[in-house]
């Protein structure tokens, strides 16, 4: 038998252990080789989600950044041009996903901030130019009330009648500055820059059309029941209101076409009902102009335009300050009409006709005590006096003066109603503007703008400005009155046929003197 070597045995076993070592060595490399291979495909996959969140971060901070341009070049200028017009939109975001994100909300923030910053200033701003305007109109104003008081005193002085009508249209132009002016001061703060006494309501409606150009196109009916007045506070205010919603229609009706003006008496005050034939206003208009009339929001002097239109704002001002109401809506004759309410706790009162009689010029009530008034001149619903006709006029004893005679050759005051006296003369005229006893209670176009008589110019034509009548001084009347025989009381039929016997003869003097025209009738003079 044959043995097997020892060496060989012991390199056999090292063969074998070898073997053994060698296997798992290749095992552990191998599982080695997996571990290195899933741990690189995650690092794969987590540089994947690095790439695409990096891509997004990137894609965000570009939309930010161009939502921030979009805010400074349009959101911005929309904002700022929204605040003086509100019908402007405003633009929102550029990238709708930034909707109710924390960017939305920092950026409204930003705009209301800004929004804020830009009303304080512009108010600030406006109240400046406000207080500037203010100083500048009252200082204005008050010129422009001694250039009528001169023009008035020059009226009474000069007899000539083309000194007279240069002067009473001088007057009248004088008014228009001054009605502006008023309005303007009125919208920047100004008190209306008059004091008066309590008027009677018709007689504020006509001194209020008197202002105005085309004055001759509107009718006033009279439908007050009782002699209401405006208290002495409220008198320049209301008349303010009238005579821009007046202005208003005038303004945007045909110049053929008339205005309407009814005075209306409810349980708990008056009415000034203002309807016009014109073009009317937009839902939009009429809202716009229905918050100017209300006075409830401060408004700044860039609200109204360019140029600036002041007469409603002036009027809400007004409205808000002492208690009335203004309303306007779509008239039912295609154009607009206005309301204007005077409740009559604490605006209105009543007023002696005895004591203080109401002006000629003034539409005559529709009560019952106006039928016993027999032939006395008569007033139509257009405020014209029609009179009673006349028989051709003959030569008249001078008598004695009296209130209902003195009417015929009396001046009308800055309202349109006939003046309680005329100064003597060489006195010196009174600088104040207060209505006295017979004055009207707005100030208008002096000696001249008050609605013409029945017969003037026609409507459409270019209106003539009544001529002032000098009266002679006081010392004259007296002896006149002492050397005329003792006359009892006239009939109001007698003081009606003077009137016109008067009136009919001044005409033929300035007929005669100018030689340019015949003489009209009584009635085709407008006072």
């Amino acid at each position: 038998m044959t043995s097997i070597p020892e060496a060989l045995l012991w390199c056999l076993s090292a063969g074998t252990a070898a073997a053994l070592v060698l296997a798992a060595m290749v095992v552990r490399a191998r599982m080695h080789s997996a571990a290195l291979r899933q741990k690189l495909s995650t690092a794969e996959e987590q540089n994947s989600a690095s790439l695409h969140a990096n891509t997004e971060l990137t894609a965000r901070l570009r939309a930010t950044e161009a939502e921030i341009r979009h805010l400074a070049g349009a959101r911005l200028p929309d904002l700022t041009l929204a605040l003086a017009h509100p019908h402007v939109p405003v633009r929102g975001l550029l990238d709708p996903r930034f909707a109710g994100s924390e960017t939305d909300t920092a950026l409204n923030t930003a705009l209301e901030q800004i929004a804020e910053a830009v009303t304080k200033e512009r108010e600030r701003v406006d109240a400046a130019a406000q207080s500037t305007l203010r100083g500048a109109t009252t200082t204005i104003q008050a010129l422009l009330y001694q250039l009528q008081t001169q023009l008035q005193a020059m009226q009474h002085r000069y007899d000539d009648p083309n000194i007279a009508q240069d002067l009473l249209s001088a007057d009248f132009l004088n008014e228009q500055a001054l009605r502006r002016i008023q309005a303007t001061g009125v919208v920047c703060g100004a008190w209306p820059g008059l004091t008066r006494e309590d008027s009677y309501l018709a007689e504020l409606v006509v001194g209020a059309t008197s202002r105005l150009r085309g004055y001759e196109r509107v009718q006033v009916t009279n439908q007050l029941r009782d002699p209401i007045a405006v208290v002495a506070r409220a008198v320049e205010p209301i008349a303010i209101t009238v005579t821009e919603l007046l202005a208003n229609a005038l303004h945007h009706s045909h110049q053929e076409l008339p205005v309407s003006v009814t005075l209306q008496q409810g349980n708990r005050g008056a009415s000034v009902i203002i309807d016009d034939y014109g073009v009317g206003m937009h839902q939009e208009e009429l809202q716009h102009a229905a918050k100017l009339l209300s006075g409830d929001e401060n408004l700044l002097l860039t609200q109204l335009g360019d140029p600036p239109r002041s007469g409603f704002a002036a009027a809400g001002q007004l409205v808000r300050q002492y208690g009335y109401r203004v309303h306007i809506e779509s008239s039912p004759y295609g154009g607009v009409r206005a309301i204007v309410y005077i409740p009559g706790d604490p605006l209105l009162t009543m007023l002696d006709e005895n004591t203080q009689p109401m002006s000629v010029m003034a539409p005559v009530p529709h009560r019952s005590s106006a039928q016993d008034r027999g032939t006395l001149p008569t007033r139509n619903p257009g405020h014209s006096v029609s009179h009673t006709p006349a028989p051709a006029p003959a030569p008249l004893a001078p008598p004695a003066p009296d209130p209902a005679d003195l009417l015929g050759t009396a001046s009308f005051d800055a309202a349109g109603s006939p003046a309680a006296e005329y100064p003597a003369a060489g006195s010196p005229v009174a600088e104040s503007p207060v209505a006295g006893p017979f004055a009207g209670p707005a100030a208008g176009p002096a000696a001249g703008s008050a609605p013409g008589f029945t017969g003037g110019p026609a409507v459409g034509d270019e209106p003539e400005l009544p001529r002032r009548r000098r009266r002679k001084p006081v010392s004259e009347l007296d002896q006149t009155a002492t050397r005329s025989e003792p006359q009892s009381a006239r009939t109001p039929e007698e003081t009606a046929s003077r009137w016109a016997a008067l009136q009919q003869g001044t005409e033929s003097g300035r007929a005669a003197a100018q030689q340019s025209q015949p003489p009209r009738s009584p009635e085709g003079n407008p006072q």
